[in-house]
């Protein structure tokens, strides 16, 4: 139901809550990320983590995908069990403590601990958090749009600041004090989101949209022991044919991450709780859904590939490595007063949601093709100019804002009503799956074949973008009326 006050910025006064709760577990992430790679680094050298760069590479990867994989039971038990709110508070209070783990000087142990709270933590705010958004809009509102690319803006005002002053600290106090200030600002989301849902969110999120029948938890039940016991199997086999290596485990979760967003449309599609017409627009969402897949995997890399690219590659005269990771950020946040404006103004023949997925990854692709220009110019071996990565990440992100917003919105308004949060999952399972990917494909990164990495990926963008334009007109017509 969409609030006839509009308090913030045009926008109904849960908007605010939700932007600000986003924006403080979003500088919380990022804040971390944003050094974690190094961290790792740091333990290799001190001898504390017996394994190489590029395997810390994949890490950081599989890292990813695993806290937007794990968004599939984070929206399965908001919808079915707790309800969408009450998701939101517990997903945050495990970041919060997953953070306050990796302040503390155990490290490897506590480096493993912590990636396992804020995965599991992330999967239960993010999709629901999102899905509250959509809840505030009516399916065709013309505010959608502009609302989620608001939303989107506080997400980067967090991702912005927090690899400055994370990076600050870390540089004059150390890594666990760095990690602290992670930890704060999830606790001033937490506090943030207590009392700004009772004033602005609606009560029903308390509670869940499509709760368990008592004859569908015992097949739950059992379906949760096989998936169990099936996972203890594959390990067990590992370690029988000596696939034990921290390598072998990550290839094991890729496979996961890339399995699950199949079995979801599956189960979507072959429902008995949709429409026939909600079926045709879950159909829409999978091309949409393999972009989406194919622009995170660049996206992505710009925490591991461009991070390395930023700490080796790079002349740091000017600031530290970490702070390279706010240019992501901030791009969003100039880009975002013109693309909310455009899409508010463009009011008729503005392009399908499938065209602007099509031209984002052709900008994704060209990001890439200008990464491929320092090593073919100047060669692999010295330092270049910081410019680089700022153009490269200046022409992402124009792709991000033609899919990320959009594709939160088009999420939304596809999803099928018996699974309203589970659609929301599937959108960060794109990301997942991206990421899945990159933990393969990062860890074939290095100077000597710099050049064709960055040249491939970006070549091999752009033509699937231009593929995507052939096929935006019939992908439209199976959205069924939906802009």
């Amino acid at each position: 139901m969409e609030n006839k006050e509009k308090t913030f910025l045009g926008q109904p006064r849960g908007l605010f809550t939700l932007f600000t709760t986003e924006m403080w577990e979003r500088f919380s992430y990022y804040g971390m990320r944003a050094i974690l790679l190094y961290y790792m680094w740091d333990l290799i050298s001190a001898g504390e983590l017996n394994i190489t760069r590029t395997t810390a590479a994949s890490i950081m990867a599989i890292y990813a995908s695993m806290v937007y994989l794990s968004g599939a039971i984070g929206g399965f038990v908001a919808d079915r069990m707790i309800g969408a709110r009450p998701a939101v508070l517990f997903g945050g209070t495990l970041i919060m403590l997953g953070h306050i783990v990796l302040a503390l000087p155990f490290g490897v142990i506590a480096l493993f601990s912590s990636i396992g709270l804020i995965i599991l933590g992330t999967g239960f705010l993010k999709p629901t958090v999102s899905t509250l958004v959509g809840s505030l809009y009516s399916e065709n509102s013309r505010n959608r749009d502009a609302g989620f690319s608001i939303f989107v803006f506080g997400i980067n005002l967090g991702a912005f600041i927090a690899p400055l002053a994370v990076g600050s600290v870390q540089k004059v106090a150390g890594y666990h004090w760095a990690f602290s200030l992670a930890a704060i600002g999830m606790f001033i989301g937490l506090i943030a989101y207590h009392f700004g849902s009772q004033k602005n969110l609606d009560p029903q999120f308390l509670h869940a949209s499509d709760p368990l029948n008592s004859d569908e938890i015992r097949p739950l039940i059992n379906k949760t022991i096989l998936g169990i016991a099936v996972l203890v199997i594959a390990v067990v086999l590992m370690f029988v044919f000596g696939w034990h290596s921290l390598s072998a485990f990550i290839n094991l979760l890729t496979i996961v991450a890339i399995i699950i967003p199949v079995f979801y449309f599956v189960l979507m599609i072959t429902s008995k709780k949709i429409t026939s017409i909600e079926r045709l627009r879950v159909v829409s969402y999978i091309p949409l859904f393999l972009a989406a897949v194919l622009f995170w995997a660049i996206e992505e890399q710009g925490a591991v590939v461009l991070a390395t690219f930023a700490a080796e590659r790079v002349d740091l005269t000017w600031f530290p490595a970490a702070w390279f990771q706010s240019f992501n950020p901030l791009f969003i946040m100039l880009y975002t007063p013109f693309f909310a404006w455009l899409w508010m103004a463009w009011k008729k023949n503005q392009p399908t949601s499938p065209m602007k997925f099509a031209i984002g990854l052709i900008f994704a692709g060209a990001s890439y093709l200008l990464m491929a220009l320092p090593g073919l110019l100047f060669g692999t071996a010295g330092r270049v100019s910081p410019l680089w990565l700022v153009g490269s990440w200046a022409l992402v992100i124009l792709g991000e804002m033609l899919i990320s917003p959009v594709g939160l919105s088009v999420t939304t308004k596809l999803a099928p009503k018996a699974f309203n949060s589970q659609m929301m999952s599937m959108w960060f399972l794109s990301s997942a799956a991206g990421s899945a990917l990159n933990a393969q494909l990062v860890s074939l990164y290095n100077s000597h074949n710099e050049v064709a990495y960055f040249f491939w990926f970006g070549f091999g963008s752009i033509v699937l973008g231009v593929i995507l334009i052939c096929l935006s007109k019939p992908i439209h017509s199976l959205m069924k009326g939906i802009q």
